[in-house]
């Protein structure tokens, strides 16, 4: 239990640095470099897809080799790179550099960091676990993004905009102190074992491999976080306001992440995420016909709850029937398959908002959820231990 919490204090740090910054990106983007809202999809997708393509290798390094701590540690270092690249960026080129940056460093530390939290809890209380370290994430989340409203109330203009970048540093050096509390750890299943990766993901239980085509589904209509901030504003919410929703959204995900995890643990991975993924065609459908500031605010809340009751479970479903020996690599390849996905979902996103409107990509991305959640709840066999429907 206690990696499980210096872990979260680790994201906790590393998440308020991270939030302080996300929701002013686009907004920045757009105000200080003229960007379109395709051109920021366009910067979106590439740093989550180049990103993604090191989040399997990272993984598998770490079940290769048992050393997930420094792996994850050099992951969470170049978040603190991104905020000083993001001080001294003159152009929205100087952004993406920065975004690939970060992406860079989430691509290397979640699938070590994710072992880390499943070989520190019970296996009958990883949903358990996994909501402990999601609710402390989200909590981190949402005081940066509180820190954040509050600077840029009081700062306006760049000027304001590379303050924030400035302080953020602060928590993302507090985040790495907490690796020194942090043991490593390894599973007696698969201490000492070598075998081939492939011939490993080939064996893969069906019900994973069909999850991860779902996943992959899902994700190509789930854009980047920026295109809801970006119909936030388009609504009519100003810079602050939008931060406010952004910090809403975090809360509601962290208080409902350790119930939802343990929830799961209860009745099934398989519920507690289809009617996650129905909640998010729900959230999608509110932000493509939204009438009115009231719907918008409503979805953000909405969308707290979408991530709280899958963020956390997915990964403890995954890591519960995952080969033991190569448990690192799946996780990793999840994250990767949704980084690949993520590209077009973004670049679709902006050319559909571009060319038709902002109710195009929304109403693109309630689609894809709902056929994902159909397939999810009816063409995934129930299956012991804990995925049962």
């Amino acid at each position: 239990m206690k990696n499980i919490i210096f872990l979260g204090l680790v994201s906790f740090f590393a998440d308020m640095s991270s939030e302080m910054v996300y929701p002013l990106i686009p907004l920045y983007l757009t105000m200080a470099f003229g960007a379109t809202p395709a051109l920021v999809g366009v910067i979106e997708g590439i740093a989550e897809s180049v990103a993604s393509l090191l989040k399997v290798f990272s993984g598998y390094i770490g079940d290769r080799y048992h050393r997930k701590k420094p792996i994850a540690f050099l992951g969470y270092a170049a978040g603190l790179l991104y905020k000083i690249l993001l001080i001294f960026a003159s152009s929205w080129g100087g952004v993406l550099v920065g975004r690939v940056t970060d992406r860079l460093g989430k691509g290397i530390r979640t699938a070590p960091r994710d072992v880390l939290v499943s070989e520190s809890g019970g296996k009958k209380t990883l949903g358990r676990s996994f909501g402990i370290h999601k609710m402390l994430d989200m909590a981190g989340s949402a005081i940066g993004i509180l820190i954040a409203f509050f600077i840029f109330r009081s700062w306006n203009g760049n000027d304001g905009y590379r303050t924030l970048f400035l302080i953020s540093c602060i928590p993302a050096v507090l985040s790495l102190l907490m690796f020194f509390f942090i043991r490593e750890t390894t599973a007696p299943a698969s201490a000492g074992v070598k075998r081939p990766v492939f011939g490993e993901l080939r064996s893969l239980d069906s019900r994973l491999k069909l999850y991860l085509l779902v996943v992959f589904l899902f994700t190509l209509g789930n854009s980047s976080n920026a295109f809801l901030l970006l119909r936030a504003k388009n609504v009519g919410f100003d810079a602050s306001s939008v931060i406010l929703l952004y910090f809403a959204y975090n809360l509601v995900s962290s208080l409902l992440a350790l119930p939802l995890g343990g929830l799961s643990d209860r009745i099934g991975r398989k519920r507690v995420l289809v009617s996650g993924y129905f909640v998010f065609t729900a959230v999608y459908a509110a932000f493509a016909w939204a009438d009115g500031k009231m719907m918008i605010a409503t979805a953000f809340i909405l969308y707290g709850v979408f991530t709280a009751a899958t963020a956390g479970v997915e990964r403890a479903f995954i890591a519960e029937i995952a080969p033991s020996a190569v448990k690192g690599t799946v996780l990793g390849l999840e994250s990767t398959l949704v980084g690949v996905a993520l590209f077009p979902a973004s670049v679709i996103a902006g050319v559909l908002w571009d060319t038709l409107g902002p109710v195009a990509p929304f109403a693109f991305g309630a689609s894809l959820s709902f056929i994902a959640a159909l397939v999810l709840a009816f063409g995934l066999p129930s299956g012991k231990p804990r995925f049962a429907a």
